[in-house]
């Protein structure tokens, strides 16, 4: 259940991420509101994750896939533009993230 409610975190933090930038600097109330429930219930998400999942592992997880998809709607939704360094680094953010979770525990 823990990384389920991870999962729906990443959800709930691109969304507010979405409706921030949709927001023009938090002039539209709509979009604005958007960014407060939705972080809202990001964080209380992220929050019962951390039960189960370590913060490190689970932090990252929740940043790196975060950034991945903000990037991938940046360009789509708002016409954002990316460089083939950007594009690579963003891969390496991914690739860091599957790492991760095929690393498993090795320290105590």
């Amino acid at each position: 259940m823990a990384w389920l409610y991870l999962m729906l975190a990443i959800v709930f933090e691109v969304s507010g991420t979405t409706c921030m930038k949709a927001s023009a600097g938090y002039t539209k109330l709509l979009p604005t509101i958007g960014t407060v429930a939705f972080y809202i219930v990001s964080f209380t998400l992220l929050g019962w994750a951390l039960q189960k999942i370590d913060v490190g592992t689970a932090y990252a997880i929740w940043a790196g896939l975060g950034t991945v998809a903000i990037a991938a709607i940046g360009v789509v939704w708002f016409r954002e533009s990316l460089s083939w360094l950007q594009i690579g680094s963003i891969a390496l953010v991914a690739l860091g993230v599957v790492g991760l979770n095929l690393g498993g525990r090795s320290l105590p």
